[in-house]
């Protein structure tokens, strides 16, 4: 083992808070030699564990690894300032395709690495491909659907008032309204305020509804459409998208008036401390709440919106966060980011790190078994579903914020009753379009359509 090596990871900390870009600050005594490797990352919560990869891998090789660090709101300039530096990043972060059409031309194809062949079928299906190359890796998969607190559930199910007899018997959108609509009437009873988590529409929490719960009817669409991507949608299933929302408003302890001013956190809230019985999240709220872990689970179809076959499914599925290569890198920095790479996905340690105290669930193969999978119960859960053959909803790409930002405010209206479901179509149909058409002239580039049965 080489002495005296240093690596150094700017340490980020006081400068995020300040919402400050930092300079890469990586140095010591590496061995150039042996190349460089340079990442911009822009997940500020990981930034100690990703330090702690850099230093292990350049003690372990000689190989200088650097990691800078984007502040919130600030990655895509800083990710611009840098590239255009001659000791650019070799290696950076992507996520989104609005982010990945910015920087394609940056990025290494890389279906014909070792690395790339790791990747599971479902890492594969996620990476960012044009012409039959393939130009990211994903490194965290998360699941989103209904989940339910099992006390509740279970005291329910044993009263004589209710509709079911267990939270197995919840396998399709009419069960789950029946079930919702029994609690919200005997919610004195029963001890709580509701039956669904307020659907908050405070800015921090309308991401649940515009880019998770909005892809549900996108994914059905697509499958009858046979395709895994269209400039133009109909919006075939939004009265069932509709109807679901319609339900958490009708059985949530907040009046539909107030919805915009519930954070995350206060709809978060409901949820863990036990005042209302479903919640519709992603697998991450273990690592982000104080949600208590063994009161909760998710429901065996977990995408529930009242769709021909959905009781065959599982959570849906979403890899946003990827790495790509600077494809201008010099060949032996590019061979050292792809060596550091594959160390990060192979060795035992590294990978621990990346799944238990990162908290990822990393789509490479060889994260097999639940020693590399993170501490977090919904993605235990999640992932024995697909083991069980259930469906996983795969979550297609959505145009970029602004379409978000878009789909939110016309549901502000309609929960408010200030505007009608029109306005939300509208949004959500109308704002597609609009969307990939300003991505195609600003970027240059929309996603490539695949039959639906190639989606992986």
């Amino acid at each position: 083992m080489r002495q005296g090596i240093i690596t150094k990871t700017c340490a980020v900390a006081a400068a995020l808070a300040m919402g400050v870009s930092l300079a890469a600050c990586g140095g010591g005594s590496a061995d150039s030699d042996k190349g460089h490797v340079y990442f911009m990352n822009n997940k500020s919560e990981v930034v100690d564990q990703y330090k702690q990869l850099a230093e292990m891998y350049t003690e372990k090789t000689g190989v200088q690894v650097d990691v800078q660090t984007g502040a919130s709101g600030t990655y895509d300039a800083t990710m611009s300032s840098e590239l255009a530096k001659s000791n650019a990043p070799t290696m950076f972060n992507i996520s989104g395709f609005d982010q990945f059409a910015k920087y394609q031309k940056y990025c290494e194809p890389l279906q014909d690495t070792e690395v790339y062949k790791l990747l599971t079928d479902d890492g594969k299906a996620y990476s960012y491909t044009i012409d039959g190359d393939s130009f990211t890796l994903p490194y965290a998969a998360e699941w989103y659907g209904i989940i339910y607190n099992k006390k509740i559930i279970n005291d329910y199910a044993s009263k004589n008032y209710a509709v079911i007899k267990s939270a197995d018997d919840i396998k399709d959108y009419k069960t789950l309204k029946a079930v919702a609509e029994s609690i919200n009437e005997h919610k004195d009873d029963l001890g709580v305020d509701g039956a669904f988590a307020t659907p908050g529409l405070d800015a921090s929490d309308t991401y649940r509804f515009a880019a998770h719960m909005g892809r549900i009817p996108l994914y059905y669409e697509y499958k009858d459409m046979n395709t895994t991507f269209s400039k133009t949608i109909k919006g075939t299933y939004l009265d069932n998208y509709k109807d679901l929302f319609d339900l958490e408003l009708e059985t949530s302890p907040t009046d539909p008036s107030l919805v915009s001013s519930k954070t995350y956190d206060d709809v978060t809230s409901e949820f863990a401390l036990g005042q209302v019985a479903f919640y519709r999240t992603a697998s991450g709220l273990t690592r982000r709440s104080r949600v208590t872990r063994w009161r909760m689970t998710i429901l065996h179809a977990a995408v529930l919106h009242g769709i021909k076959g959905e009781e065959e499914t599982g959570p849906a599925g979403v890899y946003d966060a990827s790495w790509a290569v600077n494809k201008n890198a010099s060949d032996k920095d590019k061979q050292a980011t792809l060596d550091f790479i594959k160390w990060m996905v192979t060795d035992d340690e590294a990978k621990k790190i990346l799944s238990q105290d990162m908290g990822f669930s990393v789509p490479f193969t060889t994260f097999d078994g639940d020693e590399f999978q993170p501490d977090n119960p919904l993605t235990k859960i999640a992932r024995s579903y697909s083991a069980d053959g259930k469906t996983e909803v795969r979550s297609f790409t959505v145009p970029d914020q602004q379409w978000q930002d878009d789909v939110a405010a016309a549901l502000i209206e309609y929960a408010q009753g200030t505007g009608d479901w029109s306005k939300v179509k509208s949004a959500y149909v109308d704002g597609w379009s609009t969307e990939w058409n300003n991505n195609e002239e600003s970027l240059g580039s929309i996603p490539q359509a695949q039959k639906f049965d190639q989606q992986g």
